[in-house]
């Protein structure tokens, strides 16, 4: 089975939601978490055969995103279905939160270098990036289905 755009977007939300991250709207006044209003949703066609070293490059995202100024939800591989699709997803306060984080990362050592070896090992074929908000409304929705007992 193919995961799809929409069945990918949807375990974001629950994700996140897990994660304690909180979107605009959403959070209570005494809440002391992040306000995120926007998530980078990046879309990697990976090399199939280099899957473990899209996982090194992810982890290393792991160290570098938060330090730059990224609210990290996390990096997935392919489990099930294609073989060559991975995502990253990083929550941000707004576009300019975004731009200073880009202008970050273009000054971290390890930033630069983890994109080198991306680069010299071309085990990334092909990057999108799309930027969503949540609609409060349908955000972290749980199963509403009784359990047949």
């Amino acid at each position: 089975m193919t995961t799809t755009r929409r069945d990918f977007i949807e375990s974001v939300a629950a994700t996140s939601l897990a994660l304690g991250v909180r979107f605009s709207g959403t959070a209570r006044a005494s809440d002391r978490s992040p306000r995120m209003t926007i998530t980078c949703v990046i879309r990697y066609q990976i090399d199939p055969y280099q899957r473990d070293a899209f996982r090194q490059y992810a982890e290393n995202w792991g160290r570098i995103i938060p330090r730059c100024g990224g609210h990290l939800i996390g990096y997935f591989l392919p489990h099930e279905g294609t073989n060559d699709v991975g995502w990253g997803l990083i929550a941000f306060e707004s576009l300019a939160a975004y731009e200073a984080y880009k202008a970050r990362l273009r000054a971290d050592a390890d930033a630069r270098a983890n994109f080198a070896a991306a680069q010299t090992k071309r085990f990334i074929v092909r990057e999108e990036r799309n930027f969503v908000e949540v609609v409060d409304a349908t955000f972290g929705k749980p199963s509403t289905l009784q359990s047949a007992g």
